[in-house]
């Protein structure tokens, strides 16, 4: 084959793979990011883009592993009946709009930095629009708040968000130290979402009355579906993990035991457990690993290398900006999975991960289309009958994204 037709094929299938993943589906086609993705690999694969064992050694093993078992220990959670318990003892607890909110972000922030921003969008989107439902109160602006929130949340850790987990596995920074970087940019990340979305929402936050509807969430209710033995286990496997963490074992590897201590089981069936993991974001990051392998190797990624360093020099507020832009047009994990070569040009390498992994998770809240958490809080209140808007969103996102980006990119060049 022509060494030029070779080099337009491969490049075209790069361009249609990042392309489709990019706005989520192909056109005339039925495939969404993960199947993109996978044909995209194969596809390169098989028109020598890239060999095969380069392909296999591209695909960041540790990574898939840390992904597998927060899912799997997030699943036993789930079972366990701990999300419908935090969830509802939060409703509980707001008697007013104000405090719900404040309930509402706090709560989706924590539990996002540890078991995933998606997972956390998807068991509590239910419970604030009940709520809110019941209250006959707005539930736009607290479904917003709550997406925001794990969004600015997941970006805390290393097991928060995909992209996270593959920045802990490349840059080989501790879990407690990525936490005490970014713990503090992310808390005033959350007091500028809140303040924001009182502001756009000033008719619904202008009174701050007494709220009943809490009292209609009865103790009951919070423990019908709890299966205290899994909870109490789940919380064994999790305290085991963290102080692996603390005690600076690889992140994965301490995931891994306490993943398997749960999978040890008499009592839940593995067919139930493994139903609820979501094959399609290992597909995806396999997929992607060699996507992103084959861009290396082609003469436009070595233009663009040529082209960002400059716009990006040595500069963390640069570094920032592109990233920001760059997540927006290719989706967060393509954009991380892009940069990560660009942290060979870098004298403070932990420093470029850190600005990465903040920037990257905070672009996510620029629109609705931003993050995959955004759009599970508004596919999921469509079931309520509730409708959030792409401008609706972006009057809060865009302020919230540009400001908390700002903040978290002079916290981390300066601190």
């Amino acid at each position: 084959m022509d060494k030029m037709i070779h080099a337009i094929l491969v490049d075209s299938v790069i361009f249609l793979a990042l392309f489709g993943i990019a706005v989520g589906r192909l056109p005339r086609l039925r495939m969404n990011r993960a199947t993109i993705a996978f044909a995209g690999a194969a596809f390169l694969i098989a028109l020598g883009g890239i060999s095969a064992e380069e392909a296999a050694a591209a695909i960041d093993l540790s990574t898939l592993i840390l992904i597998l078992s927060m899912m799997i220990i997030t699943a036993n959670l789930k079972f366990s009946g701990f999300f419908d318990m935090a969830g509802l003892a939060v409703l509980r607890a707001a008697d007013r709009p104000r405090k719900l909110l404040a309930l509402v972000m706090a709560s989706s922030a924590v539990l996002s930095a540890l078991f995933l921003n998606d997972t956390i969008c998807i068991m509590m989107t239910p419970l604030v629009a009940t709520l809110c439902v019941r209250a006959k109160r707005d539930p736009v602006p607290y479904l917003i708040a709550l997406a925001l929130a794990a969004n600015i949340g997941s970006a805390a850790t290393i097991i928060g968000n995909p992209q996270n987990m593959l920045i802990g596995a490349s840059s080989g920074i501790p879990f407690v130290r990525f936490l005490a970087r970014l713990v503090i940019p992310s808390i005033a990340g959350l007091v500028v979402a809140y303040i924001l979305t009182i502001a756009v929402f000033r008719k619904e936050f202008s009174t701050n009355e007494q709220m009943t509807a809490a009292d209609l969430i009865s103790g009951e209710s919070a423990n019908q579906n709890l299966y205290k033995p899994l909870l109490y286990k789940s919380l064994v496997a999790i305290l085991i993990m963290i102080v692996a963490f603390i005690l600076n074992a690889p992140v994965y590897a301490a995931a891994m035991v306490a993943a398997a201590i749960l999978l040890t089981t008499r009592r839940i069936k593995p067919e139930r457990v493994f139903a609820e993991l979501d094959w399609t974001i290992i597909a995806f990051f396999g997929g992607l690993f060699i996507i992103t392998a084959a861009v290396a190797k082609t003469e436009a990624f070595a233009w663009f290398v040529a082209k960002a360093l400059p716009l990006v020099g040595q500069s963390m507020a640069g570094l920032s900006a592109f990233t920001l832009v760059l997540s927006n047009l290719i989706s967060n994990v393509p954009a991380v999975m892009l940069m990560r070569p660009l942290a060979q040009y870098f004298a403070d390498t932990e420093k470029f991960y850190l600005v990465l992994a903040m920037a990257s998770t905070y672009a996510g809240n620029l629109t609705l289309l931003g993050s995959v958490a955004n759009l599970i809080v508004a596919e999921s209140a469509k079931k309520f009958g509730i409708h959030i808007s792409f401008g609706t969103y972006l009057k809060v996102g865009l302020p919230t994204t540009v400001v908390t980006v700002i903040l978290g990119t002079l916290y981390l060049m300066f601190t």
